[in-house]
């Protein structure tokens, strides 16, 4: 991975966000008129304003992707096995499905949503593992499901502080699992693009 790519990465990812973040936000809106601080009436400020909020969760969401790459590389120096750190990871993707329907119940929130939004981002996330599956190798199913899930369920902990606010929750859940799971994608075809600029660059005949 050079600057070139992850700039194009980290830039790519902040777009998304704002994308995602407007059509969500909007839908929300249109369906709630109680969501937005301002009223359907001035709906393009306010997509203005989801969009700055969109590229702030995607910035947000590259922060926490490198920091599961780093986390990643650490653990398996000191594992040895990465066997042990894949159980590991998924032993904490499960603790994280049972923790955030508790946290949300705590919180006295509607009858279903703490136990919807919990099922919900764990079948969306193992859907994504499928798909990393699919483009790499089996491997990769745990560490995707665990990020997918744990570290989106770490990243959108300011929404899920204080006072329960679904429509904020989901509001800042959905964007950053979409932009977890377009890092997590994406990121294999720019290294395998890498590989292929290498290996053409070795094969070119010296003049």
């Amino acid at each position: 991975m050079n600057l070139k790519r992850w700039f194009f990465l980290f830039w790519s990812c902040m777009a998304v966000g704002a994308v995602i973040t407007v059509v969500s936000g909007s839908i929300m809106q249109w369906t709630d008129t109680s969501f937005g601080f301002m009223g359907l009436e001035a709906a393009g400020f306010n997509a203005f304003m989801m969009a700055m909020v969109g590229l702030l969760i995607g910035a947000f969401s590259q922060m926490g992707f490198f920091a599961y790459l780093t986390l990643n590389y650490i653990a398996l120096s000191i594992f040895r096995k990465s066997y042990l750190w894949n159980a590991l990871q998924g032993y904490t993707t499960v603790f994280g499905v049972f923790g955030l329907g508790y946290m949300l119940y705590e919180q006295r929130t509607n009858n279903w949503f703490f136990w919807l939004l919990p099922l919900v981002l764990l079948v969306c996330s193992l859907g994504v593992a499928y798909i990393k599956v699919k483009q790499t190798n089996t491997t990769a199913f745990v560490p995707t499901a665990f990020l997918m899930f744990f570290i989106t369920f770490i990243e959108a902990w300011p929404a899920l502080q204080g006072e329960t606010n679904i429509s904020a929750i989901v509001f800042m859940i959905i964007p950053l699992f979409i932009c977890n799971g377009y890092q997590i994608l994406m990121l294999p075809r720019l290294l395998q693009k890498k590989i292929t600029t290498d290996s053409a660059t070795s094969a070119k005949p010296v003049a």
